[in-house]
């Protein structure tokens, strides 16, 4: 059913394997895409996301630019990494988390 390709990474342009172990794991886990990114990219870029590094605006020192809001619930200072635009209600993280809690 399947069969190994050869597929090129968005991100450093090197070709990698899609073997079929690899496509019958992404059918089991009910993936409808093939991978863009090689194994390394892939880690790379896992490593990038949980250091806070990633595609979000970074200030001189490489952390995250964090923004000053207070939250619509509680009405506690707080701060976000995005800039509030005033539209939308922004919440402290124990708000938040409890809302998506009730959503969950």
């Amino acid at each position: 059913m399947y069969e190994n390709k050869v597929l090129i990474c968005k991100d450093c342009g090197g070709s990698f394997d899609f073997t079929v172990r690899d496509q019958t794991f992404y059918a089991e886990k009910g993936f409808e895409n093939e991978p863009q990114r090689c194994r390394e990219c892939r880690n790379a870029r896992k490593t990038q996301r949980a250091s806070g590094l990633g595609m979000a605006p970074t200030s001189t020192a490489g952390l995250r630019e964090m923004f000053d809001a207070v939250c619509a619930q509680c009405e506690t200072a707080t701060t976000v990494p995005f800039r509030p635009r005033g539209d939308r209600p922004v919440y402290c993280r124990s708000c938040y988390s409890a809302m998506q809690a009730v959503r969950a």
